[in-house]
């Protein structure tokens, strides 16, 4: 029979890249990876790792078996968190998720009313990119989504919210004064940044190829900007700070400012205290979300 260890023990040997890396994240021994391994390949009747060298590696059966591993892994932990929610919601559990510049500027000011009212909760965030982010909710790691439009291709989700969201383009005063879109440095997010391939798009559509510098995260972004390094493409609410101040400018660039709201989104059904998160934020309009068409 098929154990959530024995499935474990596959992700983690994914995601480690070998038999020691996934017995130290599971802090068991390395051969109580390899019995796991070697009784789930065993159940589902072909070779799911195979030796490479001096270790082991994932046969193409076994990269394809991974995927669906991750996501019975995770509807696991949601049906789990599902089942106890339907007791007692507001001593539940919460897995969100938020690409970056979601989780430093809307984030905490959902987190600090929601935990104000509902302590009991335990909440859980992971930040990452884009990229990243969506594949959580289609593996059923994360019951909540904050980010922008989502793909089309999730399948069993639902745009629960929407919060206005505008792209514009900044930089420092002396940038905006001599700006030339073709000649400007342009500073790109990380790879997987959805503002960093709105960006892009932008450039496309402008028909220029300007010089560019790609920076580690949005606060080096906006760092950069204000030191006068370059222009770039951000979020308003995000250097509203820097705006007030005079540190960054906006800048007038034909097809700006881009509308591109943030988008709150959930499985179909969600558990009770995701529920009851997106009631709460609904319920305090200062928060800035609206219950989507």
């Amino acid at each position: 029979m098929t154990t959530n260890a024995r499935l474990r023990a596959l992700v983690e040997l994914a995601d480690t890249g070998s038999v020691r890396g996934a017995a130290e994240r599971l802090v068991v021994t390395e051969s109580a990876i390899s019995s796991a391994l070697g009784g789930l390949s065993a159940e589902v009747g072909v070779p799911l790792v195979d030796r490479h060298g001096r270790g082991v590696r994932l046969t193409p059966a076994g990269k394809r078996y991974v995927a669906y591993a991750r996501r019975i892994l995770g509807l696991h932990h949601e049906a789990v968190l599902a089942a106890r929610d339907e007791v007692d919601p507001e001593n539940g559990s919460i897995r969100l998720a938020a690409v970056t510049t979601a989780g430093e500027i809307l984030i905490p000011a959902l987190l600090a009313s929601f935990t104000a009212k509902y302590p009991s909760v335990d909440c859980k965030l992971e930040v990452a990119s884009r990229n990243a982010i969506w594949p959580m909710l289609t593996n059923h790691e994360a019951d909540v989504v904050v980010a922008g439009r989502p793909p089309t291709d999730l399948g069993d989700v639902q745009v629960r919210a929407k919060s206005p969201n505008t792209l514009v383009v900044v930089g420092s005063p002396e940038a905006a004064q001599r700006f030339d879109p073709a000649h400007v440095t342009w500073l790109l997010r990380e790879k997987g940044s959805g503002t960093r391939a709105t960006l892009i798009a932008l450039l496309d559509e402008l028909d220029t190829d300007p010089p560019t510098m790609v920076l580690g995260s949005h606060g080096a972004v906006v760092a950069a900007a204000a030191t006068g390094l370059g222009v770039t493409l951000v979020s308003r609410q995000a250097v509203h700070g820097e705006l007030s101040a005079g540190a960054l400018v906006e800048i007038g660039v034909p097809g700006t400012p881009l509308d591109r709201p943030w988008h709150l989104v959930t499985q179909k059904p969600c558990t009770g205290a995701a529920e009851l998160f997106i009631t709460h934020l609904l319920a305090h309009r200062e928060l800035g979300w609206r219950k989507a068409a």
